[in-house]
């Protein structure tokens, strides 16, 4: 139940979404347990967004989780993403947040997991 929000400055085709988006799936096995099955991730460019007065291209993003993990896996996938943004929107790992979210309750079809 892994989710991936990205939000990045930078202006991306299509084709570097769905590269963004492909990347990102095949990443989320870094935390234990956790696999592509359930894996949702959504990628938004061209957001205006500024870092420590500077406009190079820049990104925020967003793992939420089902359950927990530990600090080291947590730190392998922002190492990752950093890299995924990096080759793949030029995002500076400088300029890149990853913000992580344990989450207790988490709805689907229908009901809880």
């Amino acid at each position: 139940m892994p989710f991936i929000d990205v939000k990045t400055s930078a202006k991306l085709s299509e084709s570097e979404k769905r590269e963004i988006e492909t990347a990102l799936t095949e990443s989320i096995t870094l935390l234990p347990g956790k696999t592509p099955h359930y894996f949702m991730c959504a990628v938004e460019d061209e957001i205006s967004m500024m870092f420590h007065g500077d406009k190079e291209p820049t990104a925020f993003v967003e793992v939420k989780i089902f359950g927990k993990s530990t600090r080291d896996a947590y730190e392998k996938l922002t190492e990752k993403i950093c890299d995924i943004l990096n080759e793949k929107a030029g995002v500076n790992p400088s300029f890149c947040y990853v913000k992580f979210e344990e989450v207790e309750n988490w709805g689907f079809n229908k009901g809880m997991f």
